[in-house]
């Protein structure tokens, strides 16, 4: 979730401004061009990034996604720091930004890794609006926008990587998103200058919730000036402790039932249809 959810803004914007539109938008004019690093960190799908930037900083900011304040270092501070992310990331993973606000890290890390497949995990429904248009308009086909919290899914959402950005202090926002890990899944926080604080203040409580090894890493070094601090937690066999796996146990108990009740219905079907 972006540093500017609590920002205030003008709502029900369109987030796909035509020319005229563009025009009469102030923060085109201050949003910064694409350094160079961004052509190195996306690719192929350079053009997309900009598009999705020019949307944060035209709807995001109209909608109180992004702060205005924030449009000329977007790139530095928010979508390149974003997706350098995707440095730490298996080939082929799955991966849920939880509490996802404007995309932040989640479409950044989409946009760079075309392998990976994103969830984008968000409460608020003109978050998820924004998002659903927003993967539309780029064409993402590696992200789904799923509305809900964090707590809902366990047992419904399993993931090898969680992702969050200044969501909550580290020791809440393990409680979220630990729970929805698969075994031996990893859990990546950007938490910038209070990493080192916020994980020594949470290592008894990580312990409880699964986690078998932490630490702070920094990525991104040689791309940007100044590179993106993480708390990277790993999970051992079960992720989010004892109560996470007694909620997925029940959860995957409720969908044998209910796939039972399901075929029975079926069965029964066939067997009327055939007398």
């Amino acid at each position: 979730m972006d540093t500017e959810n609590a920002a205030t803004g003008r709502p029900g914007a369109d987030v796909n401004p035509d020319a005229e539109e563009r025009a009469e938008l102030p923060e085109l004019d201050v949003l910064a061009e694409a350094p160079a690093a961004a052509r190195e960190v996306f690719g192929d799908r350079f053009d997309a990034a900009v598009r999705y930037t020019e949307l944060l900083a035209t709807a995001g900011v109209r909608r109180g996604l992004i702060g205005p304040r924030e449009v000329p270092r977007l790139w530095d501070r928010h979508v390149l720091n974003c997706a350098v992310l995707a440095e730490l990331l298996p080939a082929g993973s799955t991966l849920c930004d939880v509490g996802s606000g404007a995309g932040l890290p989640g479409i950044p890390v989409a946009l760079a890794r075309a392998d990976v497949s994103v969830t984008l995990l968000e409460p608020l429904l003109r978050r998820t609006t924004f998002l659903e248009e927003v993967v539309r308009e780029l064409g993402l086909e590696n992200v789904t926008v799923l509305r809900g919290r964090a707590e809902e899914m366990i047992g419904k959402l399993a993931v090898d990587v969680v992702t969050a950005r200044a969501v909550a202090p580290l020791d809440r926002l393990a409680g979220w998103g630990m729970p929805l890990l698969r075994p031996h899944g990893q859990m990546l926080a950007l938490k910038g200058d209070s990493a080192e604080q916020e994980l020594a203040d949470s290592r008894a409580g990580l312990a409880k919730l699964g986690a078998v090894e932490w630490t702070v890493i920094s990525v991104g070094e040689g791309t940007l000036e100044t590179s993106t601090r993480v708390v990277q937690v790993k999970a051992g066999e079960s992720p989010g402790g004892v109560k996470a796996a007694t909620k997925r146990a029940k959860a995957a108990r409720a969908g044998r039932n209910a796939g039972a009740k399901t075929g029975d219905r079926a069965r029964g079907g066939r067997r009327r249809g055939t007398r």
